[in-house]
């Protein structure tokens, strides 16, 4: 099986993994504690979670606090109904982990449009006043990289907050400095699953959402589990240390792959994007049929987060795009375990699947 699907999820680093075990110990093993036990097995529990929360933090701006959580859709949550806004502003092709919380929230919640190319326009984005603007960094299905530091500071101006879903970004481009909150998720940065972390900036007043014990500064009761904190903090540390490998060897893929797929084209900015994410469309493809044809490839008809719903991409009806475009669009995700050879494979095999339908 050749793995494409970065966006959905990416695999987990072996020295995540090997961060982990020491704290998944059985009986007479001390890394089973409690972090929050005051004995000397919780305190190390707790020093590890310690650790962690540091590794993740280095990723982010200075001058704000990681609050751990279930994952990013926990933290968007917290922020979104933490931070007591009523008013929301929310670009048109956010994660339905910030769409659905705004409009839960407020039901006439400001949609911000994009461009052709998948971007918001600052000069345009900011007609109606809100208490609070949230923008993803990183687009998941097209990946495409918003003025996100331009977006906080005319947010700001206005006297909102700004909420940024970094989810994508987080560990593979700079941190977006400007915003109040962030929201990561570890198993989209070759970390575990079941973990992930709002920053909020200092000064910047929430309120929980989970009540009980009082854990994590009283922001989010819950006990933390030890391991996925040190498999999180040990993913967020291998990011910061081969932050340049990735980078270059993402951009040498995205390369490769754009004269795989010639003919093919591509949806969203091809400059202001994440290069790990190859969004493309071939007018009259019948995806599901692509899709159960190359079976040995793992890869996308869209959001992972919105697949088998049979509905058209929001994020493509965004662009402009036609209901029918829309749903000859796959997803191509590739990151820091993908070899050449898988991708040329994988391409050999999808392109050979298309012409098949006579739409090459």
């Amino acid at each position: 099986m050749i793995y494409l699907d970065y966006q959905a999820t990416t695999p987990l680093a072996p020295e995540a993994r090997e961060a982990m075990l020491p704290w998944l110990a059985g009986p007479g093993e001390p890394g089973f504690a409690n972090p929050h036990s005051p004995h000397r097995y919780g305190r190390a529990a707790a020093a590890a979670v310690e650790v962690a929360r540091a590794q993740v933090a280095a990723l982010l701006p200075p001058g704000g606090r990681v609050v751990f959580t279930s994952g990013a859709t926990e933290a968007i949550n917290l922020a979104m109904i933490g931070s007591g806004a009523k008013r929301m502003a929310v670009s048109a092709i956010e994660h339905a982990a910030v769409l659905d919380t705004a409009r839960f929230i407020d039901p006439d919640v400001a949609v911000l449009p994009v461009d052709g190319a998948g971007l918001v326009d600052p000069d345009a984005a900011f007609a109606e006043v809100s208490d609070l603007v949230a923008v993803m960094q990183v687009n998941n299905e097209i990946g495409t990289v918003q003025p996100v530091n331009t977006l906080a500071r005319r947010a700001k101006e206005m006297g909102a907050l700004f909420l940024c879903d970094a989810v994508q970004g987080a560990g593979k481009i700079d941190p977006p400095q400007e915003s109040d909150f962030i929201a990561i998720s570890a198993h989209k940065m070759y970390g575990p699953k079941g973990i992930g972390a709002l920053w909020v900036r200092d000064g910047v007043k929430i309120a929980p959402l989970i009540h009980g014990g009082g854990q994590e500064g009283g922001l989010r009761s819950g006990t933390l589990s030890p391991a996925l904190c040190a498999g999180f903090g040990a993913a967020a540390a291998l990011c910061t240390s081969l932050s340049e490998t990735d980078r270059s060897h993402v951009e040498r893929l995205w390369e490769k792959a754009l004269a795989l797929f010639e003919g093919w084209t591509l949806n969203g900015s091809a400059d202001a994007r994440w290069h790990g994410n190859l969004n493309l469309r071939l007018p009259g493809l019948d995806v599901g049929r692509l899709l159960s044809e190359c079976r040995n490839i793992a890869f996308s008809a869209g959001s992972a987060c919105a697949s088998g719903s049979g509905r058209p991409s929001h994020v493509l009806r965004a662009l402009g795009l036609s209901d029918r475009d829309s749903k000859t669009a796959i997803r191509i995700g590739f990151g820091r375990y993908t070899g050449d050879d898988e991708l040329e494979q994988a391409a050999a095999a999808i392109n050979a699947a298309a012409r098949a339908q006579g739409v090459m």
